[in-house]
């Protein structure tokens, strides 16, 4: 399988060029140049498989320049027992109204992204070693990708980490998560400003090719297309859990920020994957609510950018997006170009003309949650079922209640443990969620972080003084 940019101007590269490269040079995404179809057999197939052999089945399918005896080994270490708290790395767990919760934070860190970053952290190790190279990783996170991507990533050969994130604005547990690490290959830079700057700063120190490729730049932020493979694998594991025969389709309400977990989801469902919808949830910053609802897309600035109980979606400029709207208008890499240029002239696009295509075609649709919906759906699940969930995960069950469709199952993707959120989760219910007991000291350890104003100048000099080359 060879890969090529969303704009256009990226010759065909393999899994593991861009496994390295994170943005593309043209300043687009890799996005595979055909995707792979399944047919109902292959997927009835994949029935009864583990979690590790079933990623093994469709990783394989995008990293077909790995050997195959290879990537199963190294599958196999990244969903290793032990590594993830449930035997079945991602359990699927009904509840009491008709919809299911798929268990995607049992991992290291507590949180979805660790689903992704385990592999990344194997997968990099091995290509930088049979390449003889180090990497520079850039990243930036509003709460989940970083601690994901430090825990995967520490002491690992020939990288180094280097992740920014907005200073002030994650929960204690978050921040302690990160910043207690003392790796030394271990970079925490928290920036004067929303978590869009941060990803502005990534994006503008990555398209400067020349920098780049001195220091070696790569990604783990979902703009690394193995994170989206790697995401994939729980849509069709979701899928087989919850259905009993061929052709059943399934619906999945995805918190989202980013985009790039319902963009899995999107990729899943392309594949050939029976998903009836693709339920897009967001908190106060709904600029993918409005797009789905409009056709518009309109990002904020940081100061329109709320700080909300669901920080992790706190976000208003969604990388993964432009990865659905190369699909949306027909995989024209010119015409995406255009669009982005067109946004940053004017600070919006308008694809209201497709607007009838979201839902019968791609099968999105989308909602808005509240801090009082938070509240209120945390408060309802644990009166129902006895279970906590944390408040992005809420943000999903609110939205998903509004699509639930007889004979349809409802899948809403868990986002994190309620432990990493005990504020909100005191505030809904009058207790705190309860932390692991290996955790139970996190937020008393000593923390390791530099503080940085909101400029990629700044940030580069950082990691000059720091990068291994």
């Amino acid at each position: 399988m060879k890969y090529i940019s969303t704009r256009g101007g990226m010759a065909p590269q393999s899994f593991s060029d861009i496994l390295l490269e994170g943005l593309a040079p043209d300043g687009g995404l890799a996005i595979p140049e055909q995707l792979p179809r399944l047919d109902a057999d292959t997927l009835e197939s994949w029935r009864g498989l583990s979690y590790p052999a079933l990623a093994v089945k469709v990783l394989g399918l995008f990293a077909d320049d790995i050997p195959a005896a290879e990537l199963e080994r190294l599958v196999h270490a990244a969903y290793a027992p032990g590594v993830f708290a449930d035997d079945e790395v991602v359990p699927l767990r009904p509840l009491s109204e008709g919809i299911s919760l798929l268990g995607l934070s049992e991992g290291p860190t507590l949180a979805f992204k660790d689903m992704a970053m385990q592999f990344l952290g194997q997968v990099f190790e091995y290509v930088l070693t049979q390449r003889g190279t180090t990497l520079n990783i850039l990243g930036a996170t509003s709460g989940d990708t970083g601690s994901a991507a430090e825990y995967a990533l520490r002491g690992k050969r020939g990288v180094q980490v280097f992740m920014l994130s907005p200073h002030g604005r994650m929960s204690a547990f978050q921040r302690a998560q990160m910043f207690s690490l003392q790796d030394a290959n271990i970079h925490n830079i928290a920036v004067n400003g929303v978590f869009d700057d941060c990803q502005d700063i990534v994006k503008a120190l990555a398209g400067d090719l020349e920098f780049k490729s001195k220091y070696r730049l790569g990604a783990v932020n979902s703009i690394n297309w193995a994170r989206i493979a790697a995401q994939v694998v729980y849509y069709f594991h979701g899928w087989l859990k919850a259905t009993s025969g061929p052709g059943q389709q399934v619906s999945f309400a995805v918190p989202s920020g980013n985009f790039g977990n319902v963009l899995s989801g999107h990729i899943a469902r392309s594949m050939g994957l029976p998903v009836r919808r693709l339920v897009v949830a967001t908190n106060e910053n709904n600029v993918l609510e409005e797009f789905f609802r409009s056709g518009i897309y309109r990002p904020r600035d940081a100061v329109h950018t709320y700080k909300t109980s669901s920080p992790s979606m706190d976000i208003s400029r969604a990388s993964n997006f432009e990865r659905f709207v190369f699909d949306l208008v027909g995989r024209d890499g010119a015409r995406v170009a255009d669009l982005w240029r067109e946004l940053a002239k004017t600070g919006q696009f308008d694809l209201s003309a497709e607007l009838p295509r979201f839902e019968s075609e791609y099968g999105f649709v989308a909602g808005a949650s509240s801090h009082g919906d938070r509240l209120s759906t945390i408060r309802s699940v644990f009166s129902a079922d006895g279970l906590m969930i944390d408040p992005h995960t809420a943000d999903g069950l609110h939205v998903a209640r509004q699509y639930v469709e007889p004979g349809i199952p409802m899948l809403v993707l868990e986002t994190a443990l309620p432990a990493k959120f005990s504020e909100t989760l005191e505030e809904a219910l009058g207790r705190r969620a309860p932390l692991p007991p290996a955790l139970a000291d996190l937020e008393n350890r000593p923390q390791r972080v530099d503080v940085l104003d909101n400029d990629a100048e700044a940030v580069r000099q950082y990691v000059m003084a720091r990068a291994q080359l």
